[in-house]
């Protein structure tokens, strides 16, 4: 059950997705589409050629994962953050066409604390899956 200082925290993070430069960075991730791993990793490795694509490609997924770490260690509800922070789970979603590579090129998870959470709470689950039907193969 979500508390006023769960609510805090949620418009917390929201007040800080409001900032520009994370506004940039979130602009860029919601529209980089990688059509195989090595663009990916090139935006990872030196932003393919720019350098402000990999600082945006870091702020912004590490922010939600950080965001997601809160939730795993008890410092926000997980059927709040279900409610109010579905772009985390559309980021995870996204590129899970990718995880796989990502965890064998790096020897880390994608977005680890995200996914982790995918795991654990039901409702982030959920969530989740709604999103990952979005970007399934169409048959």
């Amino acid at each position: 059950m979500a508390t006023p200082q769960d609510a805090e925290l949620i418009l917390k993070l929201y007040e800080l997705r409001t900032e520009a430069t994370m506004r940039e960075a979130r602009k860029f991730v919601a529209t980089f589409n990688p059509t195989n791993y090595e663009e990916l990793a090139a935006i990872q490795r030196d932003g393919a050629g720019n350098p402000q694509h990999n600082a945006y490609w870091r702020q912004a997924l590490s922010y939600w994962d950080m965001a997601a770490s809160f939730v795993l260690r008890g410092a926000l509800d997980d059927e709040l953050f279900a409610d109010c922070c579905a772009e985390a789970l559309f980021f995870y979603a996204k590129f899970s066409a990718y995880h796989a590579a990502y965890q064998e090129a790096t020897g880390q998870p994608f977005m680890r604390q995200t996914g982790l959470l995918v795991e654990k709470s039901p409702a982030v689950g959920a969530r989740y899956a709604m999103f990952l039907k979005r970007f399934q193969p169409k048959s």
